[in-house]
């Protein structure tokens, strides 16, 4: 259980660092260090999701950030999405979720690279002169 937590507390601390979901870090520590599945660790992550999503809705509505028709509206959607990837995660190999995942991540960290050369908010053109 102090394993889990940890893995937990770590994954959160460097998800917030790096700007990237937790579960690109849950669910490899996961594998790795709880002897998940890759099947079980990503049941997990998602699950941890959960609750925070939960609370930081809550949160956001007291401070008006929060349109609850869309709201709903994406909880129903991600809801069946939700249920149409248990579905697909229980109907293929556990391998294919294990590559699929590393692509996944893979892309992600490309991603990252990619915003980190080409920064938004840089002067172009002759703006830097003004």
């Amino acid at each position: 259980m102090i394993e889990a937590a940890l893995i937990g507390v770590l994954a959160g601390v460097f998800a917030g660092l790096l700007g990237i979901g937790g579960g690109a870090l849950f669910v490899p520590a996961l594998t790795l260090f709880a002897g998940l599945g890759q099947l079980d660790a990503e049941a997990t992550s998602l699950l941890a999701i959960v609750p925070v999503a939960l609370v930081g809705t809550w949160r956001q509505r007291g401070y008006g950030n929060v349109r609850d028709r869309d709201a709903l509206a994406l909880g129903v959607l991600a809801s069946m999405g939700a249920v149409g990837g248990v579905v697909i995660a229980n109907a293929v190999p556990e391998r294919a979720l294990e590559l699929g995942f590393a692509a996944l991540t893979v892309y992600v960290a490309w991603q990252l690279v990619r915003g980190a050369r080409t920064p938004s908010d840089a002067p172009t053109g002759d703006t830097a002169a003004r």
